[in-house]
C-alpha cells in the first residue's frame, strides 16, 4: 500500500513538474491582445508627435512578429537553397518593407473610431491562431497565425477578409525567383525599400498581386 501511494505521489509531482509550465505560459489572445492594446493606445495618444508614435508602434510590432519565421513561409521552397547570407538580407529587407509599409498607412489614416473585437483562438500545440474583428465603418475579418518560441506566442502570418500576407507575397517573389535569380529579388526589394523611405511610389517594384 506504502509503495503504491509512493508511486501516485511521484506520479502527481511528476505530472506538476510537466505541467505548470506550459499553464505558466499566457494563451495567444492574451498575449496578442496585450500588443494590439498598446499600439491602439500609442495611436489614439495625441500629446505623441507622429514620429513617436511611428517609431513606438514599431518597437511593439517587432517584439510579437517573428520575421524570420514570415520570411521562410514567404519563400516557401527557395528558402532552403538560399545561401546564409541571402537569408539574412531577406529577412533585413522582408522585415524593413513591411515596417515602411505599415508606416505610410498610419501617416495617412486615423484609428480614433476603430476597435478589436476578439471572435476565436485555435492551438494545436506550439501553433496556433486568433480570429478577430476590426471594427470602424465596417468589420474586417483579421486572423493572426502564431507560433510558441521562448515562452511568446509570436506572429508569423497575418489574414485579412480571408487573404493571407505571407501567400499573396510568396506568389509574387518566388516568380521573379524563378525568372531573374534570388540576387535579383534582394535587389528589387532594396529599391522598393528606398522609394518607400523617400516616400515615393510612382515606380511599380515587387508587391502583392504585381508583376515584375
Amino acid at each position: 500500500m506504502k509503495t503504491r501511494l509512493g508511486t501516485l505521489c511521484a506520479l502527481m509531482l511528476a505530472m506538476c513538474v510537466w505541467v505548470t509550465p506550459i499553464l505558466a505560459v499566457p494563451g495567444p489572445t492574451e498575449q496578442l491582445r496585450a500588443t494590439l492594446d498598446q499600439i491602439i493606445s500609442v495611436l489614439r495618444n495625441k500629446e505623441l508627435s507622429q514620429e513617436a508614435i511611428l517609431d513606438r508602434v514599431e518597437v511593439l510590432v517587432r517584439s510579437k512578429f517573428d520575421f524570420e519565421a514570415m520570411s521562410q513561409r514567404t519563400l516557401g521552397i527557395h528558402w532552403r537553397n538560399a545561401s546564409p547570407r541571402q537569408r539574412a538580407r531577406f529577412i533585413e529587407l522582408f522585415s524593413q518593407l513591411l515596417e515602411d509599409t505599415y508606416r505610410g498607412r498610419i501617416r495617412n489614416y486615423t484609428y480614433q473610431d476603430e476597435r478589436v473585437e476578439y471572435v476565436g483562438e485555435q492551438v494545436r500545440g506550439t501553433r496556433g491562431q486568433v480570429d478577430t474583428l476590426v471594427i470602424s465603418s465596417k468589420e474586417i475579418p483579421v486572423s493572426y497565425r502564431v507560433r510558441l518560441k521562448g515562452g511568446q506566442w509570436l506572429v508569423y502570418d497575418v489574414i485579412v477578409e480571408e487573404v493571407s500576407l505571407v501567400s499573396n507575397y510568396r506568389s509574387s517573389y518566388n516568380e521573379i525567383i524563378r525568372q531573374e535569380g534570388f540576387d535579383a529579388l534582394l535587389k528589387r526589394l532594396e529599391n522598393k525599400v528606398r522609394e518607400l523611405q523617400a516616400g515615393n511610389t510612382a515606380q511599380k517594384v515587387p508587391s502583392p498581386k504585381q508583376g515584375a
